[in-house]
């Protein structure tokens, strides 16, 4: 897929086709924009690099902060003052907005420092990024896992320069900017400098080396140069005294002539950063061709995880986008960690576990479940160290910074984990930690009160326990996950037994019919709490918007009564909102796969597109993207369950490499996927030659199944009609068996 990917989707405000049919009726709220960057990046590494212009909420971009609607513009098209490193990926309101260590070349003095030249002839593709600066410099930039590699090209100047920034952060709107609070910078030789940062109560290191033989290399402080200086020490800086601050190479430059600019980083001090970049560069000069060569391969290596047989060229684009940005967080750096000192696996920016644990964590464990494994370990300690199991967590101090959005999210991903039998965690060690988590914050409530507000929080609490049994019955004690089962009830006082949804409350971001409809342990009594399949089904039908007049989306800055006008309509967002994400498939559990395939097939028929406006919200560390991987293949995982739920794919074949064995998902009388067309609907399935009836697939099926035949037709069918997936209260539990 790597030929197909596009890694400007994302990067503008929304702009898709008006959706047509069931789509039409959809309304979202929250921002209209994929918050992507088409900067390099390399799978799951620890930095990127992307030109900066300071908009929200990556750096790179045209765009005002904003919650809601279309976003307003800072700027009318592609600038950039420079190019910065680490950067979040589909994000929102994270307040964590890095861009560190601004490289700038320039061909001016350095008064012109900041200013915003046009981008024109912008090209990206997996792990390299390029672009003319007004200027006239050619900008090149590649990464490795823990480095990254510009290479300028400069046209005839007698005082070229490249500066380097060690102050400057976060973006430059309100309460945007991140500030240093200590800092020193270090010239070593002719070439050579290095610096650590440490910024929300994290040291970044940098060591630099830059290509440009004869070039003077100069510290400076406010705009100001230090000749003679080879240090520069802040051990306190205040955000109401900062003057920027950084260092500089000069020197003729001819016309064509290249400068390489080579940075290692770590959080582990300036030795370890130039460790660090020559094992990803190597020593000596004009690397980056090899550089970019090794990331590309990598990526390829990645993306050729999953093949699919295409209806059209967007298709592809827009399969093979989706998987390169499932694929870029978490940031994974082995033996990084600043806050305790032994190696092993460490990882940031799981922004946030809220975002992903549904759609791309599952995807990354059942496509490289090493990654997993090392993100297990890495929860694992940075529990140890803060005492909690991060909701989301970033390459900063302060895992506990999203516990609004939801409670012990983490037991899902590993409940999955668990029951895969993956080897390399330490069940015991971890179950001390899972058990504690669930006793913080809103799970105190959950014990004393029954419930936690909001509300939303009592079915993550209780879903979690529900996880956790699983994983005390496989450390064998047997009466703590009797305790969790009985814990894991608790999911019933969330919901009004008169209207068969949440109970009134406040919400993150949604409302208590985009949170109604989550994937319970015990879908059977919860559906049975509706009033049965018929009444649930009918509140399904009701979110989803079947027979109801289309709507017209927020435009930019929306009203209040304008919002509060959609939020009446009680309405599914159409992926623009996290929650909403498995909503599709709850029908499944009422008997009604067939709903299931035409709303997921509106989704991805009107929802996604090619080109900087190809997303309707944001991506969310993957979490948008790992839906449309999942929905296109016909198969939806159920966190925390260890389960894949079976549906209409949206390609004729694919194929995906997993551990024990390639899968290949085949289907006979497909037809494509067209916005407001016909919907093809599952007639029966075999795995492997045998007869599937139920909608459903265990983990360790799917891990060890080679073929899954899907007849499909253009009418519903009795499939799935009959079985139903796995719900605690089932009289016999659903095993998987065989199929």
């Amino acid at each position: 897929m790597y030929e197909f990917v596009d890694p400007f989707v994302g990067t503008g405000g929304t702009e898709l086709a008006a959706p047509k049919g069931l789509a039409a009726g959809w309304w979202w709220p929250k921002p209209q924009v994929g918050n992507t960057h088409p900067g390099a990046t390399h799978p799951f590494g620890m930095v990127s690099a992307c030109a900066y212009s300071g908009a929200y909420p990556t750096g790179y971009g045209v765009y005002e902060f904003n919650t809601e609607g279309v976003p307003g513009r800072l700027y009318e098209g592609p600038v950039a003052s420079g190019f910065t490193h680490f950067q979040q990926s589909g994000t929102g309101a994270i307040r964590k907005y890095y861009n560190y260590f601004r490289v700038t070349p320039m061909v001016g003095p350095l008064d012109e420092l900041g200013t915003t030249w046009e981008l024109a002839d912008e090209v990206a593709e997996p792990g390299y990024y390029a672009a003319t600066l007004g200027s006239g410099v050619r900008c090149e930039l590649t990464v490795g896992p823990k480095s990254a590699v510009h290479r300028y090209t400069f046209p005839a100047h007698e005082a070229a320069r490249i500066v380097v920034d060690a102050s400057i952060g976060g973006l430059a709107i309100p309460h945007g900017r991140t500030v240093p609070l200590k800092a020193h910078l270090a010239m070593l030789e002719p070439g050579a400098a290095q610096g650590e940062i440490h910024v929300e109560g994290v040291p970044l290191a940098v060591h630099l080396e830059v290509d440009a033989p004869g070039w003077r290399q100069l510290l400076w402080y406010d705009r100001r140069l230090m000749p003679g200086g080879t240090r520069l020490d802040f051990d306190y800086i205040r955000p109401t005294t900062l003057r920027p601050f950084g260092l500089m190479f000069m020197g003729p430059s001819r016309a064509e002539q290249t400068v390489e600019v080579r940075l290692g980083f770590s959080l582990r001090g300036c030795e370890t950063a130039r460790e660090n970049l020559w094992a990803d560069v190597g020593r000596g000069q004009a690397t980056f061709p090899g550089r970019r060569a090794r990331t590309a391969t990598t990526w390829r290596e990645h993306l050729g995880k999953v093949e699919i047989d295409a209806s059209n060229d967007d298709q592809a684009t827009i399969f093979g986008t989706a998987l390169y940005h499932s694929l870029i967080k978490p940031c994974f750096a082995p033996d990084e960690s600043p806050s305790w000192t032994t190696a092993g696996p460490y990882a940031f920016d799981i922004c946030t576990m809220w975002d992903i644990y549904r759609t791309q964590l599952p995807l990354m464990t059942t496509l490289f479940p090493e990654q997993s494994v090392a993100l297990a370990g890495a929860l694992l300690s940075i529990c140890e160290q803060e005492g909690n199991l991060p909701i989301g967590y970033r390459m900063a101090k302060g895992a506990d910074r999203f516990s609004r959005q939801g409670s012990a999210l983490a037991h899902t991903f590993f409940a999955d984990l668990c029951q895969l039998d993956l080897p390399g965690i330490d069940w015991d060690w971890a179950m001390v930690h899972l058990e504690m988590d669930l006793r913080r914050t809103y799970g105190e409530d959950y014990l004393v009160h029954g419930v936690a507000h909001p509300i939303s929080h009592t079915l993550d609490l209780a879903y979690a326990y529900h996880c956790t049994a699983a994983i005390a019955h496989k450390v064998r004690d047997r009466p703590l996950a009797q305790q969790m089962r009985e814990l894991a009830q608790g999911w019933r006082a969330a919901y009004d037994p008169a209207t068969g949804l949440l109970r009134d409350s406040t919400f993150y971001e949604g409302g208590r019919w985009n949170y109604s409809f989550r994937l319970l342990h015990d879908m059977r009594a919860r559906i049975a709490l509706a009033g049965g399949d018929e009444a649930f089904v009918r509140l399904l039908d009701r979110f989803f918007g079947y027979d109801a007049a289309p709507v017209t989306q927020p435009g930019t800055a929306p009203s209040v009564a304008e919002m509060d006008a959609g939020y009446a309509l009680c309405r599914f967002e159409g992926l623009n909102n996290e929650p909403d994400y498995e909503a599709p498939w709850a029908y499944h559990y009422a008997g009604r796969p067939d709903r299931t395939a035409e709303v997921v097939h509106a989704a991805i028929a009107n929802q996604f597109g090619t080109g900087r406006g190809g997303l309707p919200g944001n991506d969310d560390s993957g979490g948008l993207s790992a839906w449309y991987v999942w929905a296109t293949l016909g198969l939806f995982p159920v966190a925390g369950q260890n389960l894949f739920l079976v549906s209409s794919p949206a390609v004729a074949e694919s194929k995906l490499q997993l551990p024990d064995g390639d899968l290949s998902i085949t289907t006979a009388e497909f037809e494509p996927v067209e916005a407001g067309g016909s919907v093809s609907y599952v007639q029966s399935i075999a795995v492997d030659g045998k007869t599937l009836e139920r909608p459903w697939l265990s983990g360790r099926e799917l891990r060890h199944i080679r073929n899954l035949h899907i007849q499909l037709g253009p009418e519903p069918s009795g499939w799935g009609t009959r079985v139903r997936p796995p719900s605690t209260s089932d009289p016999r539990p659903a095993t998987g068996g065989e199929a």
